[in-house]
């Protein structure tokens, strides 16, 4: 139990130390090297990349929780590719992977294999496949153009801080940014994985966790999501903020998006009741809905990507069947 403490306090460390010491700097820096057009510019850039990944990488492009104007799909993957945290095919295939091998041999990034491979060593161990984990994507021409220009948007997205503020501009609303950004995502892997609280058993070590959750504009509420991958809201309660939710209700409101999935009450209390039952759940709409699809046994382990579930299409095909049968539940 005592060495257990002592890693979490370690890990919290190394994650947290590194935004106190951004907040220093700015502080010890401030009217000499920071002003508050670098606070706008790292403010503003961080939102709208944040938003790029969480909305447009994350909810609209991985899991289909809702469709979008062309318009704002292409705008959303810009933001996410702003990010630098890699083109948009390369990002959903790998999380596609996560949530196929979540915690267990084949996740790219499970804490499992250590925290530091969770929050940045995973990136050095290999690509996942788009054309394994997300063929269907591969189809989708403004998906493969604003990722076969990923450089030219990373550049966009250093430029405009720039122009806006110079030098100093590009330190803070493009660097630094970019670091923080990082980060914070970096942090869903690790920490999400390590900390927190889990309302749903979802047959992995998914967790909550509210610091996360309102650095990441709401994919810190982690468990909620394996729990409910296609669901367009992360926070499931008013009191979990989710601000990438609420972007999402807002636009659809004016007309720019359409078919968000939203999860029933009436499936969130089945899948709470089985938690407190000690029972086992795979992910609902995601594991359970290929399960039905396919017929055929669920591997428990799989190193290697050709082993990996059919077709990602497949889910989808499934969650739109599961979430007509929610509307006339509900």
């Amino acid at each position: 139990m005592k060495s257990i403490t002592v890693y979490k306090v370690l890990v919290l460390s190394i994650v947290l130390v590194p935004l106190l010491a951004t907040v220093l700097a700015i502080s010890l820096l401030w009217e000499r090297a920071v002003h508050w057009l670098d606070l706008v510019l790292l403010a503003t850039m961080y939102a709208l990349t944040i938003l790029g990944i969480g909305v447009g990488f994350h909810r609209m492009l991985t899991h289909r929780s809702f469709r979008a104007h062309p318009v704002v799909s292409f705008v959303l993957l810009v933001l996410g590719s702003m990010s630098v945290e890699g083109p948009a095919l390369e990002w959903a295939a790998t999380h596609i992977k996560h949530h196929a091998h979540a915690d267990r041999e084949g996740d790219p990034h499970s804490p499992l294999e250590g925290f530091f491979h969770a929050h940045i060593g995973w990136l050095f161990a290999g690509k996942a496949d788009s054309n394994v984990y997300c063929r269907h994507l591969v189809k989708e021409p403004l998906v493969v153009f604003v990722s076969r220009t990923f450089l030219l948007w990373v550049a966009l997205g250093l430029i405009i801080p720039f122009v806006l503020g110079g030098w100093s501009g590009l330190l803070w609303g493009g660097l630094v940014r970019i670091f923080l950004a990082h980060h914070v995502t970096w942090s869903v892997n690790s920490i999400c994985h390590t900390f927190g609280k889990r309302e749903f058993e979802t047959g992995d070590q998914s967790r909550n966790e509210w610091i996360v959750g309102l650095l990441s504009f709401g994919e810190g509420w982690h468990n909620n999501h394996h729990a409910f991958p296609r669901s367009a809201f992360h926070g499931l309660h008013w009191w979990q903020v989710d601000c990438s939710g609420y972007i999402i209700w807002t636009l659809e409101r004016i007309g720019l998006i359409r078919d968000v999935y939203r999860v029933s009450p009436a499936l969130m209390a089945r899948r709470a009741a089985r938690k407190a039952g000690g029972v086992l759940a795979t992910p609902v709409l995601l594991e359970e809905g290929v399960q039905k699809a396919t017929e055929t046994p669920l591997p428990l382990r799989s190193s290697t990507s050709q082993r990996f579930l059919p077709d990602y299409h497949m889910y989808t095909e499934r969650m739109d069947t599961d979430q007509v049968a929610q509307q006339k539940e509900a």
